[in-house]
């Protein structure tokens, strides 16, 4: 296992986004767990930033996608033109074609356009004009959306969100950071800059190495244990599906290579419940603010209720 470039990795990135490394790990998780990621927060902390220090740091290509109530699935997907010196029609590749994608203000976009992104996210492959074509090993989404804007937006079904393996909040600096982010402004001096630490064929056998990482059976019977009590809750009306119990042991699994274990411990699983399971759930009532948080707290409360394996 090339620990080593992982921690490469990290450090790359957190010397553009400050004081927030937890955010970072996270990122690592999904990129390494072979997941997608929802960036939900406010505007102007850093959401894009993350992003393209992520897709600078390796070896690959980056796509931007401004996602409007305008756009269509062909401006994400591609489009069939005809060629008429060849007779023949050629089909024009969209940006959906690169490794990492970053999906911007998702929930602006309408329905039938959030649509276009379902097949990619879940089986790295595209469909359309009766051909199939396949986005690789290292395809990625990353979504942004802010939360606590509802006029001209569009809310993720549930479907979708399902296709997400972590949704992760970056949260405002604390006071000393934000100053160093005053003072140096990493995202002008330092982003620019970035050079990639890892290769292609390094990500891809780290993404290897994941599915390598042992969980023990008392391991797989926690994280059972929190699916079936999202499922009997009364207070969810949907709980997580299998898709989601799948995302949170690879996401485990994850955090397990990137500490340098080949073993998953219950505080993997613990540590990432929150971020890989809660935007899946559906609450019977809405939070007061509009927001996700009711399901949030129901899955709080659920997870303090299982008891952890020793």
């Amino acid at each position: 296992m090339n620990i080593e470039k992982i921690k490469q990795l990290t450090q790359q990135i957190e010397s553009v986004i400050l004081g927030k490394p937890q955010a970072v790990r996270q990122v690592i998780i999904a990129l390494l767990g072979r997941g997608h990621v929802l960036l939900e927060d406010v505007p102007g902390v850093g959401k894009t930033i993350l992003t393209r220090a992520l897709a600078a740091s390796i070896h690959g290509t980056f796509s931007r996608i401004q996602l409007t109530p305008d756009l269509l699935p062909s401006d994400i997907l591609g489009v069939s033109i005809y060629d008429p010196k060849t007779g023949e029609f050629t089909f024009k590749r969209g940006p959906i074609f690169a490794n990492i994608i970053l999906a911007d203000e998702i929930n602006r976009t309408t329905p039938r356009t959030q649509s276009a992104l379902l097949e990619a996210m879940n089986e790295a492959q595209v469909s359309t004009d009766g051909a199939t074509y396949t986005l690789g090993p290292q395809f990625m989404v990353i979504a942004t959306q802010n939360p606590y804007e509802f006029e001209g937006t569009y809310f993720l079904p549930e479907n979708q969100l399902d296709r997400f393996m972590l949704r992760i909040r970056i949260g405002h600096p604390d006071r000393e950071t934000e100053r160093n982010i005053l003072l140096t402004q990493p995202a002008r001096t330092r982003l620019g800059s970035l050079q990639p630490v890892m290769t292609s064929p390094e990500l891809m056998a780290l993404q290897e190495n994941v599915l390598q990482v042992r969980a023990e059976d008392a391991i797989v019977n926690y994280i059972l244990d929190i699916v079936e009590a999202t499922r009997r809750s009364d207070e969810l009306t949907i709980g997580l599906s299998p898709r989601g119990s799948l995302a949170l042991l690879q996401a485990a699994r994850a955090s397990a290579l990137i500490d340098g274990r080949d073993y998953v411990v219950p505080d993997d699983v613990k540590d990432l419940a929150p971020g890989v399971c809660s935007h899946r759930l559906v609450a019977r009532v809405f939070a007061h603010d509009g927001t996700s948080s009711a399901a949030e707290n129901i899955f709080d409360k659920i997870l303090e209720t299982i008891p952890v394996p020793q």
